[in-house]
């Protein structure tokens, strides 16, 4: 590599900007330049790294192994460097800025209502932005900078990334209001035998997280059918023969009832995920403490 003397915060945020982009035009419009002059720093780029750091593409620039190398220690230094001229004391109430969150629909019930309401009485300037929970994507858009939280489940997430346990849930046995299971005492046995519904936010497929739990007890499970949401769930279990268990937290409901089952499934986490350049930056520590003020307080 060449002399760091040739190296200046410009070209830093060209190369975390086209890290996030991939596109130069959209780097060039969101940094107020020229298509141009972005081409002439990543040239520059390249020879003070020695590498060709972007490969173009049909759909892009597609960043070579060591420009997502470097890609989280440029973020460091830059933040940093903007904490040179942030207040030393966080005020979310003077704060403005945007904060995205990714999140399963299970997140969007059981976490965001009360995260989002502490938000909006608290930092009534921070825009915030909800995504679709990308599990095969997640630690690319966290890397990029397009995601800055992710409220979901250990198994979604590679374990480099720090995390915080939120708290442990349970699911429950459920079926529709009108079933004849109600009041019944069954056993694993015959649950096992009933045609269950599963819930799949990343994979479209008949399993459902507690098959191995039946598979210990020598059982295997009726799966007929697998939906993306939590929230479309409890509709389908009400106008069909199904049962299926269902996030403790996101009841009572209006349209399940719990079932009277002689033992119950084992707990399992539900978490918040980042990415290490965010580890100090005074919005994401203000976000997870909220976080951890509301559920891991009540855990």
């Amino acid at each position: 590599m060449n002399g760091i003397g040739r190296l200046d915060l410009k070209q830093l945020r060209v190369l975390e900007a086209l890290l996030q982009e991939r596109n130069l035009s959209r780097v060039a419009t969101k940094m107020g330049l020229t298509q141009q002059a972005i081409s002439e720093q990543l040239r520059k780029l390249r020879d003070v790294f020695d590498d060709r750091l972007f490969v173009r593409h049909s759909n892009g620039m597609i960043p070579t192994p060591l420009a997502e190398e470097l890609g989280e220690k440029v973020s460091r230094i830059l933040n940093d460097v903007e904490g040179l001229l942030t207040p030393a004391v966080f005020d979310p109430a003077t704060y403005n800025g945007v904060f995205r969150i990714s999140a399963t629909d299970y997140a969007i019930q059981a976490i965001l209502p009360e995260l989002l309401g502490v938000v909006r009485r608290s930092a009534p300037d921070l825009k915030v932005i909800v995504r679709d929970f990308e599990s095969d994507n997640l630690n690319q858009l966290l890397v990029s900078g397009e995601l800055d939280l992710a409220l979901t489940f250990p198994s979604f997430i590679p374990d480099s990334l720090p995390n915080a346990l939120l708290f442990e849930e349970q699911h429950v046995c459920v079926a529709g209001r009108s079933s004849e299971l109600i009041d019944r005492a069954l056993t694993l046995a015959e649950v096992a035998a009933l045609p269950q519904l599963v819930i799949s936010p990343s994979r479209a497929n008949l399993r459902g997280s507690h098959d191995e739990w039946f598979a210990l007890q020598g059982l295997r499970r009726n799966i007929v059918m697998s939906v993306p949401s939590f929230s479309a769930a409890p509709d389908l279990i009400a106008a069909t023969d199904m049962i299926a268990f269902y996030p403790s937290r996101l009841l009572p409901n209006e349209k399940v009832v719990p079932l009277n089952l002689d033992t119950k499934p084992p707990k399992f986490e539900v978490i918040a995920a980042w990415h290490s350049r965010s580890n100090h930056t005074p919005i994401h520590m203000w976000i997870v403490g909220q976080l951890r003020n509301l559920f891991m307080s009540k855990a």
